[in-house]
Parts: structure tokens; sequence; C-alpha cells
């Protein structure tokens, strides 16, 4: 195992945290507006947080579908820009360009046209799926600037550039706070150390949660394009946005297994939040407002694993074996400390934490019981996170692409199929079959580690497209 604090890897640690820190920054500030929102429309009551949670795997399904084009393009610049290569750089920019404008139109397209579809789909209590459906519609209309926040925030993390898309993700938390809290309730007198005063209010209620996410989008869509455009290593200015299939056929054989992945594990996601939903209204709150405490808890995981990627690319792109490896053996032994003390901190703030968002009692009782049931395997999520992370970084995605669709599959919906549909079981066996599903991709990432498979240059010592 590498020593974290030899002198040598000194370098490799502070370039892992200054590409890690944004990225954790970023998400903890998306969390954190998760959390208002989620508090917020919980305000309204039970059925207005499962109206806004029923359909929020869909948003799971249609963003990494999105991100896994990035990915192809992270791979590619980053090991271009690891080769001393910025021209090559700038080309597979011109061509993210392009897939932003094709991946943004067809999604759009496609979402509106079935927004009416999705809470049918996702077994939606009828009395909630007319909410349901508009509040989708409206997340929605700004696809096209939702893409580019996803791809082009990936191109410039390939670039080195992580502290971009962190200020763009906290002005986006703060205009969509304070719309939220603008549009969601009625106008209200506020008492706030002794002052009283009137605060204005649409009124709007979880129509007013879309809009206020809507515009946060739009804005957030358009500064990252503003900053990707004037980027001094990797602006397409000047360039074609014509496709160029010397670009686009590596970077699709990167992005194709990915996308595949995260479709059919979105796609999976969703099964598991339809067979949830099936199970009532207590359920399906608490299923939503779990999924939302815990993701606060996988922020090490995936900030370190943004880093991970790029690193690991740009060492590819050099053809730098030993620096792959310390890159390993620096990061993982990290984010598994983190994340046990992460999977601790959740384990005994659970409770609390789901009272944040819910009065209900048993929607806390058992959004606890599942948060405190996964927290136990959050260091198995973590070292997978990585060890994922460092194979999109030299573009190895067709082993991710087997082992979470069999995960997700053969584990995850088919256990959870028999155990709450067939048997009866509630939310808990749900979550166990979902943490089995977690287990077994860090059995697979383990023994691919071990064998040494995941870095290509231990058995080609030059980094090649």
């Amino acid at each position: 195992m590498t020593k974290l604090f030899d002198k040598s890897n000194r370098h490799l640690l502070i370039a892992i945290i200054t590409l890690a820190w944004p990225t954790m920054l970023e998400q903890l500030m998306q969390t954190a507006v998760q959390y208002i929102d989620t508090a917020m429309v919980g305000a309204l009551g039970t059925q207005a947080t499962a109206a806004v949670g029923a359909t929020s795997t869909v948003n799971w399904l249609v963003s990494s579908t999105i991100s896994a084009l990035g990915v192809g393009f992270l791979a590619y610049i980053a090991r271009a820009l690891g080769a001393g290569d910025e021209k090559g750089a700038r080309k597979a920019s011109s061509q993210a360009t392009l897939a932003v404008l094709v991946a943004g139109i067809f999604f759009t397209v496609l979402t509106l046209s079935l927004s009416r579809m999705v809470p049918v789909w996702m077994q939606v209590d009828e009395s909630i799926q007319a909410m349901a459906a508009t509040y989708f519609f409206i997340m929605y209309m700004p696809m096209l600037p939702r893409t580019a926040s996803i791809i082009l925030g990936t191109v410039l993390r390939a670039a080195g550039d992580t502290k971009t898309p962190m200020k763009v993700g906290v002005m986006m938390n703060i205009i969509n706070i304070v719309l939220n809290f603008l549009l969601i309730y009625e106008t209200r007198v506020m008492n706030i150390f002794g002052l009283e005063f009137t605060m204005p209010g649409a009124g709007m209620g979880v129509i007013g949660a879309a809009v206020g996410s809507a515009v946060s989008f739009t804005i957030g869509g358009l500064y990252i394009f503003i900053v990707f455009w004037n980027h001094k290593h990797i602006s397409p200015k000047g360039l074609s946005l014509k496709p160029d299939m010397h670009i686009i056929k590596p970077c699709m054989k990167i992005a194709f297994p990915n996308m595949l992945q995260r479709f059919g594990t979105s796609l999976g996601y969703v099964a598991f939040a339809s067979m949830i939903n099936s199970l009532g209204d207590i359920s399906t709150a608490a299923h939503t407002i779990a999924n939302t405490v815990e993701s606060l808890f996988y922020i090490p995981g995936y900030g370190m694993q943004t880093a991970a990627a790029t690193l690991a690319g740009n060492a590819y792109g050099a053809g730098d074996r030993d620096r792959m490896n310390n890159i390993a053996g620096i990061m993982i032994p990290i984010v598994l400390i983190l994340m046990a003390i992460s999977g601790g901190l959740l384990f005994i703030f659970a409770p609390p934490l789901m009272g944040i968002f819910s009065k209900s009692d048993e929607v806390i009782k058992l959004g606890a019981t599942v948060l405190r049931m996964v927290a136990v395997s959050e260091p198995f999520f973590g070292y997978s996170t990585i060890v994922e992370g460092l194979l999109q970084g030299v573009g190895k995605t067709k082993e991710p692409f087997v082992f979470n669709i069999v995960g997700m599959w053969l584990i995850r919906i088919c256990c959870t199929f028999v155990c709450t549909q067939m048997l009866g079981f509630g939310l808990v066996s749900a979550w166990a079959c979902m943490i089995a599903h977690n287990i077994f991709l860090f059995a697979m990432f383990l023994i691919m580690y071990i064998r040494g498979t995941w870095n290509p240059l231990n058995e080609n010592k030059k980094g090649a497209f």
C-alpha cells in the first residue's frame, strides 16, 4: 500500500485535494438545496412530497444518460491534455458542443411529450398524478441548458477546472432557494428576531418549486456555456461544429458502454421506485426523503471520483504507469476513511435528519430504519465509486457496464420484485436488496483492482487513443 504522506506523494495529494474539494462543495450545495426543497415541499404535506419524489428517478435516468456522453469527452480531453495535445482537446470541445445541442433538443422533445404518462408508468397514486405530471413538465422545459451544465461541466473538469462548475452550482442553488421561498408559499406574516413583517408569496405550492428549479437550471446552463466558450485551453471558438468522426468514434467507444450502464441502472431505479410507489404514500415519502438525506453522505465518494477520473486520464495520456498506480494507492484508503466516517454520522443522526423533512412519525421511523441499514455499506460504496472513476479516466467502461447491469437487474430489481410484489414485504426489504447490490459491486471492483486489470498501462506502457 502506498504511504499516503511520503514526500514523493505530496504533490499527488495536493492535486487530488485541488480537484476534489470544489466538486465536493458543489455537490454539498446541490444537496443542501435538495434538503431545502424537500423540507419546503414537505411542509405542504405527504402528498406533495410524494408528487415531487415520485418522478425523481426519471430525472436520474435522463441526467445519467447525458452524463455518460460527458464521460467520453472527459477521458479524451484529459488524455489529450496529459499528452500535451491542446489542439486535440479543443477539437473534442467542439464536438462536445455539438453533443449538447443534439442531446438537449432530443431529450426536450422526449420528456415533454411523455410528461403526462410518466406518473402513470411510475404507479403514482391517481390523486396526485396530475400534480406530478405538471411538476415534471416544467422541470424539463429547460432541458437544453440542463444538458449544457452536465456535459460542459464534465469537460471543464477534464481540463482541471472544477471551480467553475462549483461556482455555477452555488449560483443555481441560491437562485433556486430564493425562488422557492417566494413561489411555493402564500403571502404570510413572518417574525425574525422579534421583527414582524409581511413576506409576499405566490402560493404556487409544488408548481412553484418546479418553476424555481427550471429558472435556476436555465441561468446555470447559460453561465457555464459562457465560461466554457471563453476557456483558455479548451475553447471551441473558430472550430467547426460539424461531426468529426476521428473524435466522435473514440469518445463514443468510451461513452456508449457508460451510457448503456447509466441508462440500464437508471431504468432499474425507475423500476425500483415504481415498486416502492406501489407500497403507498408513507413508503414513497419515506423513500424519497431517505434518498435525499443519503445523498449528503455520498459527497466524499463522488467528489473523489471526479479527481480520480481526471488524474487517471492525465497519467494515461502521459503513459506514466507508476503515477497511475500511486493515484489509486492514495485515493482508495482516503475514500474508505471518509466514507466510514460518513456512514457513522448517517447511522447516528438518521432520525433527526428525517425529522427535518416530515412531521409524520411513520415516515420518520421508516426512513430512519432504512438509512441506518445503508449507513453500514457506505465504505463499500465509496470503494466502488473510486475504482469506477479510475476506469472512466482511462476509458475502460465495459466492465463497469457489466457489473452495474448485473447488480441492478439480477440482484436489486429481481429481489425487490420478489420481496415487495410477491411476498408482500415493505420498504425495508427493498433497501436490503439495494444494499446487496452495493456489496456485489464492491466485490467485483475489488477483484478487478487486485488483478491489476483496471490499469491498461500494466499491460501496455504507452497510453493510446
